[in-house]
């Protein structure tokens, strides 16, 4: 039979007990790898962002962040992975414009709302995009692109790295504000859309600048036009559309990491400290300023209204019916 002392120590252990897993987690965090789900094909400039961000969060804080590509519907299917992950923080989503602000207006039937579904992180960086061509095209600058759209309806085809994604909206831009039509043909990441554009099956694209700076610089694609409003320094001899003759012109792509809804506060904190370090890393800072991106690295409410702003921006021209799953 157990004595008093032995019922009293039994009794005294049992909140300890409860509360080491607690404890443990909190103090050990991450205990194991941490998965950055990617919703576009590796390859492409939101994959080239993710992975050099999980490189450094890897050396400067000792971490494992294994990337992971998810593609499909538009991202749609890696904001589902992810939502439906365990919220503990051992799951990230990169997150952009088009799954998180845009699909909830262009897919009908989403399973989750991508607004409440995630616990925001910090928005990372945010970047123009350009609009290149293969190098044999006959056309050198937008003005002769724009020209032959207006001129022939419905001949010219862009590439995209599927619908709703930054370049897909970027050229649905250029078509309401330089008043063309051209046909999109949306593919699952950048990287299978920039094959097809190298073999001139499209013939032209309007991209992440990460995706296509060593293709411009090897002479394998022309590059236009920068999306920006003014010129950019690691393109300072490409002209933006903007200048061009089409001032009311501008589209960039932005990047941040995301978690699903629930996850602690305190693990939150220490992602975003991580990731804020990461990228302002002199290398990482560096190799995004050189391809255009412009860090940032705020709060979570700060880039939680700045989601809500956009996906607000996009409701409004949607409504329109100038973008759709078949623009």
């Amino acid at each position: 039979m157990m004595d008093r002392r032995q019922l009293c120590a039994g009794l005294l252990a049992v909140p300890f007990v409860a509360a080491a897993p607690a404890i443990l987690r909190a103090q050990a965090f991450p205990a194991r790898p941490i998965r950055l789900v990617v919703p576009y094909a590796a390859g492409g400039g939101t994959d080239a962002l993710a992975r050099v961000v999980a490189q450094a969060m890897t050396e400067k804080a000792g971490w494992s962040v294994v990337v992971e590509n998810i593609t499909g519907a538009g991202g749609n299917l890696a904001t589902q992975n992810v939502a439906s992950a365990p919220a503990d923080g051992y799951t990230m989503l990169q997150a952009n414009q088009g799954p998180m602000a845009v699909n909830p207006h262009i897919f009908k039937n989403l399973k989750v709302n991508p607004l409440t579904a995630f616990d925001p992180i910090t928005l990372i960086a945010a970047a123009p995009l350009v609009v290149v061509v293969p190098p044999k095209s006959e056309f050198t600058d937008v003005k002769q692109l724009i020209a032959y759209a207006k001129a022939n309806p419905g001949k010219l085809t862009y590439g995209s790295a599927g619908n709703g994604s930054a370049s897909h909206l970027a050229a649905v831009l250029l078509n309401v504000v330089a008043k063309i039509e051209t046909v999109h043909v949306p593919y699952k990441g950048a990287g299978p859309a920039l094959n097809d554009l190298l073999g001139a099956q499209t013939q032209f694209m309007v991209t992440t600048i990460p995706s296509v700076l060593g293709m411009i610089e090897g002479k394998l694609l022309r590059p236009l036009a920068v999306t920006s409003k003014e010129r950019i320094a690691v393109l300072p001899d490409v002209p933006s559309v903007a200048e061009s003759g089409w001032p009311d012109y501008e589209s960039t792509a932005w990047y941040g990491f995301v978690v699903p809804a629930g996850t602690p506060k305190d693990v939150i904190e220490t992602l975003r400290k991580t990731t804020v370090d990461a990228i302002n890393t002199p290398l990482v800072k560096q190799r995004l300023e050189g391809e255009g991106a412009r860090p940032v690295g705020n709060t979570p409410a700060e880039f939680a209204a700045f989601m809500k702003k956009d996906s607000a921006r996009w409701a409004e021209i949607a409504k329109t019916g100038v973008i759709n799953l078949n623009n």
